[in-house]
């Protein structure tokens, strides 16, 4: 059982700890950490996808942030970042690897194999410059079934008209463009 801390609108645990699926029946507030893998191919920015696992409990077969998980009881965001992307890419990275792009907040009820599905997250943004072949991230199976690298335009494209299976916020890609921009200006 996954334990994750119930936090107030700013993120912040208030001592009291849920496990995940009543988080998700109840719609209880929660956080998460998103990273969006990015690299620069042909003087152009692309995004690293991942296609979720068809047996997810939330968007099966979806394209989704690169890496993104629940931040377990007790643990901050980056840690709980950097743990995501060894389990589900098999990617070591540092703290001072990944930029910060801001945090949102998130909430939709949906239904997923039969159940209500109420998500509630407090959310910080990472991008992560990662230059690596689609073949040599090592996908943890029961999370991720392929990733795929998108020109970063053709991915805002792509997901603002949906066409492709995504569960992806346009606001993250923004939020992911925005912090980029800032560091090739800083």
């Amino acid at each position: 059982m996954e334990w994750i801390d119930v936090v107030d609108e700013k993120g912040t645990p208030t001592g009291e700890v849920v496990d995940r699926e009543t988080a998700h029946a109840q719609g209880i507030l929660h956080r998460t950490a998103h990273v969006w893998i990015v690299r620069k191919r042909g003087g152009r920015v692309e995004i690293l996808l991942q296609k979720r696992s068809g047996n997810k409990d939330s968007y099966p077969g979806c394209y989704d942030i690169s890496s993104a998980g629940h931040i377990p009881a007790g643990v901050d965001f980056i840690p709980s970042a950097i743990r995501e992307l060894w389990e589900e890419l098999g990617i070591r990275v540092s703290a001072a690897q990944l930029i910060y792009c801001g945090q949102r907040k998130l909430s939709f009820d949906q239904e997923f194999h039969g159940r209500p599905f109420h998500d509630r997250q407090v959310s910080n943004i990472y991008a992560l410059w990662l230059d690596r072949e689609e073949g040599e991230f090592v996908l943890q199976e029961e999370e991720v079934f392929e990733v795929r690298w998108f020109g970063f335009d053709d991915c805002v494209d792509k997901v603002s008209r949906n066409l492709i299976p995504h569960c992806i916020y346009r606001e993250e890609l923004e939020m992911v463009e925005r912090a980029l921009h800032l560091q090739e200006m800083g």
